[in-house]
């Protein structure tokens, strides 16, 4: 038998794949599987027709049971598709599309990338180059395949990362400043001017006689002499310093993870005839044959262009701008020049965003919109894009899992807040538990529950590898990412895993976010911190608001949006006291640690404070305008922000410490929206409010059980719990309401989630006599028969153990089933009571900081009793599934007197099966291609655990 379970391992998985998929039940999906082809039913959005699903305003909370419990399609989870060279072929493709249908994944995002193998005609790979005739009418064919089964098909428009390739000229790639310091310590007056290449201009050098690294803006004289490829410094000059040379210059960045055909120069951002170049030779190109079958939105990933902080004509657009030329001051954006060093680089920096807005983003936009469709960026990172770019696009995009801190994931949340967007969709799973295949369900959801807790409402899996057929199992792989492919053997549990995601991105899309606090974004400040080289504004910004802000806002109970001048200038206003952005009213408006800010945006915070609102200021006070030309109003602000926070009678609050200070003046000030005693990092919470629901999402992000007192800021409703996992609705047990709110006991497991929804109906409780008498539980841990595979012979195990701990299955992955009889007594079915089938508590694990070549992914840290999934039947029926903690199944409706067939088939990951065997060599491909990319954590790829490794109980429960 070992022999056989590991010879032949890709078939045999599939097989065993396809047997236990058999089994499954029709789900909210209406989904059939036969083999690999899935024909389901016809989804309720069609290509561009595609629609958010909300449930009317005025609707009832009845109407959003429905919709909650068999939510509708737009609502599914989507995958980053890489199509690997791209070596593609019509038939596979078709394949991967329906069976990301079966396991509940809505649609795609089409992402051309790097080779993985070389040609070969005997396995039927062949290369089609990016932008082709073979690689279009492939994308032609994937566009009407995916309408045509109800899939949401988005298009990367490029191939690998940023935009750029094969059609970007040199004088169209991404610009930088260069600066070369050259040491002068003899007499001559002559200086060799560095090396200007093809694409690069000298713009202007400056001469220094300091030493000392301090310098003043009379410490540098400009050079204008040169001649013979040399400058000449006068006579006065002559002697010992140093010579700063300005070079227009270009990045030189290539395309990251590019597709065959996709090499080249990454595209200038700054640059509008760059940008309508690319536009042309390859967004015209990618839609000429995609007609009436479109994407639903193009998609631009995040923005890094490494180092591109100029272009060209900067000193021309910074004059008509900014009111006065740069090019004296250039050296204040290398080294400190005195005290108008911080108002320089703040011009700059904010000349660079205005030019981003205006060359990249809007002409991206305004070609989407000729093309009928959608754009979707990642609109953050560098070149130096703010909060408010997101005012020029139509689709926030967000990544990250630092619920607690300044992410771009939170930043794209509260750009469509602002700007009244009902969806904002997430990168996710990018770096989940490297390497490829060691994710596990749990780590899924826990991954997304940090998404929600940060307002995300359509998540991206990143992502879904194509693997062509006769590919060694278990296929291709990106190099940093999960995989969310039927290779993964928890596939089995994919529908139910999606089901939970989909219930919940429905859910959190519902009326509107009750965000009670806006934090500002202080960008003058931060791009005052700009230097060469580094300007990459959310980094910034995160340095300045530091550790310990996010997390008191959300210890105090409160939820909040971010948002900055610009964003308040388009859309905001004061009104009864609130700060108004677009649609959204916050009761509270924080500083952190600004320093510089525009006279008219503390005149309108006045009068927040004014009318009522609250205002604090952290650590400082305002006490500039920006810019070299507020020097009139640095002043005003001066006084104005005394008066505001210091006065005689201040109307604003002053808090020098951002921990326990914060958030307990924030407490005071405004009602918590939801207390927890005792109080804990660990737990999060969303709210969003409808006409007839206050409805929340609370999530555990830790690994060990918490048992808490909730408050939440309702009053006068009844308390029902939504179950995501299944759609079923109970009535919630109100422990106590007050002036502060209603109470309740939360009880929240290992990375659990709960959504409480507040209503003003009243659901009724089902009175049931509860058993006087419970019977003892049932152990039914030993003498079970478990087959590897399909078609094996059965193992006997006396008593449960990982398949690792012997050496025939030490490698194994796949689905394993475990079968066997057992008698049921007639006390068990006694009226009053639920049986369940209790796998036991798994045990939290000490989490370990990951390594930096781990990336800036997570992992849940703890050891379930079942690894990593099952899919339990009882006298042939599926009764469910256990994927994450409780690893409980109510199976009362399943079981009956006497004796019991019980099966369950445990699916571990993939990555025992690559543990016992080569991993790939990438040796001729790389001399072939260049190398691309390097598999991620290849030292990590061990066996893991695997299988039911704790007793197994049948408990009889009182029903509630």
């Amino acid at each position: 038998m070992n022999a056989k379970i590991f010879r032949g391992r890709q078939k045999s998985f599939h097989r065993a794949v396809i047997t236990h998929r058999g089994f499954l039940r029709l789900t909210i999906y209406s989904l059939a599987l036969i083999g690999f082809f899935v024909l389901t039913a016809q989804p309720q959005f069609n290509g561009n027709a595609f629609a958010t699903a909300q449930a009317t305003g005025n609707s009832s909370v009845d109407e959003l049971q429905k919709l909650f419990q068999s939510p509708p399609d737009d609502a599914r989870i989507m995958m980053r598709w890489w199509w690997f060279g791209p070596s593609i072929t019509k038939a596979r493709l078709e394949q991967e599309m329906r069976l990301m249908r079966a396991g509940g994944i809505g649609g795609f995002e089409v992402q051309p990338v790097y080779p993985l193998a070389l040609d070969d005609d005997g396995r039927g790979i062949k290369t089609l180059p990016y932008l082709s005739d073979d690689f279009l009418d492939a994308l032609q064919f994937t566009a009407v395949k995916a309408r045509e089964l109800g899939l949401r098909f988005d298009l990367t428009l490029g191939s690998g990362w940023p935009f750029g390739g094969s059609t970007v000229s040199v004088n169209d790639a991404a610009g930088r400043l260069r600066v070369e310091r050259v040491k002068v310590n003899d007499q001559s007056r002559r200086v060799k001017i560095p090396d200007v290449g093809n694409g690069e201009k000298l713009i202007a050098a400056f001469f220094t006689a300091n030493q000392s690294q301090t310098f003043t803006k009379d410490s540098f004289k400009e050079l204008t002499e040169l001649k013979d490829g040399a400058v000449w410094l006068p006579e006065n000059f002559i002697g010992a310093g140093e010579i700063f040379f300005f070079i227009s210059s270009r990045t030189g960045q290539q395309v990251k993870r590019p597709a065959l055909g996709g090499e080249g120069f990454v595209l200038s951002h700054l640059d509008r005839a760059a940008t309508e170049n690319y536009l042309k030779t390859v967004g015209d190109r990618l839609f000429a044959k995609l007609e009436s079958h479109r994407p639903y939105a193009i998609f631009c990933d995040s923005l890094e262009v490494y180092n591109s902080d100029w272009t060209p004509d900067l000193l021309e657009e910074f004059q008509k701008r900014r009111g006065y030329d740069l090019k004296p001051h250039l050296p204040a954006l290398v080294v400190s020049t005195g005290e108008h060093t911080a108002d320089i680089r703040r011009d700059w920096g904010r000349t660079l965003s205005e030019l981003f807005n205006e060359r990249f983003l809007i002409p991206l936009h305004d070609w989407a919109k000729r093309q009928q469709t959608r754009l979707r960026v990642q609109s953050y990172g560098v070149p130096a894009v703010r909060l408010s770019s997101n005012a020029h696009l139509d689709l926030s995009e967000g990544e990250g899992v630092q619920w607690r801190g300044l992410s771009t994931t939170r930043w794209a949340s509260s750009a469509s807040h602002i700007y009244d967007r009902k969806v904002t969709s997430s990168e996710i799973w990018t770096w989940l538990h490297s390497p490829s295949f060691r994710a596990t369900p749990l780590d899924v959801k826990a991954e997304a529950d940090r998404h929600f807790l940060q307002g995300i409402n359509q998540l991206i899996g990143h992502g879904w590898p194509y693997t062509p057929e006769g590919i060694a199992y278990p296929g291709w792989r990106f190099y940093a990412a999960g995989v969310f492919n039927e290779k993964n053997p928890w596939w089995v549990v994919m529908p139910e895993v999606s089901s939970y995601l989909q219930r919940l991105s429905f859910l959190m899309r519902q009326g509107r976010p009750a965000n009670d606090v806006a934090i500002y974004l202080p960008n003058d400040d931060a791009w005052s911190r700009f230097s060469n080289g580094k300007i990459h504004l959310v980094e910034v910004l995160r340095e300045m608001l530091g550790q310990n802000l996010i997390p008191s806002v959300l210890g105090a109970g409160f939820n909040f949006d971010f948002f900055d001048d610009d964003s308040f200038k388009q859309i905001g206003r004061v009104e009864n006291g609130s700060l108004v952005l677009g649609e959204q009213k916050y009761r509270a408006v924080i500083l952190p640690n600004v320093e510089n800010i525009p006279l008219d945006t503390l005149e309108k915070l006045q009068a927040l404070a004014r009318g009522g609102g609250v205002l604090i200021a952290t650590r400082q006070m305002p006490v500039k305008a920006p810019g070299m030309h507020a020097a009139a109003d640095k002043p005003k602000v001066t006084t104005l922000s005394q008066a505001i926070f210091s006065g005689a009678s201040p109307i604003g609050h002053f808090v020098t410490d951002e921990t326990e200070q914060l958030k307990n003046r924030l407490a005071s000030l405004v009602k918590p929206d939801v207390q927890l005693s005792p109080q804990t990092s660990d737990i999060g919470f969303i709210h969003r409010q409808t006409e007839s629901a206050e409805i929340y999402f609370l999530a555990n992000t830790g690994n060990v059980s918490r048992n808490v007192k909730a408050t939440f800021r309702v009053q006068g409703m009844n308390a029902e719990w939504w179950n995501p996992f299944d759609g079923t609705i109970a009535p919630a047990k109100i422990e106590s309401q007050s002036a502060q709110g209603t109470t309740l006991t939360l009880e929240l497991e290992p990375y659990g989630s709960r959504v409480l929804v507040f209503t003003k109906r009243a659901l009724p409780v089902a009175q049931i006599k509860p058993s006087q008498n419970i019977p003892t539980a049932m152990d039914i841990s030993n003498e079970w028969q478990v087959t590897f595979g399909e078609n094996q012979s059965a193992v006997r195990f006396a008593t449960l153990r990982s398949w690792t701990d012997d050496e025939s299955t030490r490698y194994f992955s796949g689905l394993a089933s475990y079968e066997k009889t057992i008698n049921v007594p007639d006390s068990f079915l006694q009226s009053g009571l639920n049986v369940q089938l209790d796998f036991g508590e798994g045990m939290a694990i000490a989490s370990q900081p990951a390594r930096p070549q781990a990336g800036p992914g997570m992992q849940t840290y703890y050891d379930a009793p079942v690894r990593e999934a099952a899919v339990i039947y009882l006298n042939n029926q599926k009764a469910g599934t256990l994927w994450c903690p409780p690893y409980k199944l109510d199976v009362t409706k399943f079981i009956r007197r006497g004796e019991n067939q019980i099966k369950i088939v445990v699916a571990n990951t993939a990555i025992n099966h690559m543990a016992g065997r080569a991993l790939p060599d990438y040796r001729l491909l790389n001399s072939r291609y260049g190398e691309r990319f390097q598999p991620q954590d290849m030292d990590r790829v061990q066996p893991v655990p695997s299988g039911i490794l704790q007793p197994i109980r049948l408990v009889p429960t009182a029903k509630l």
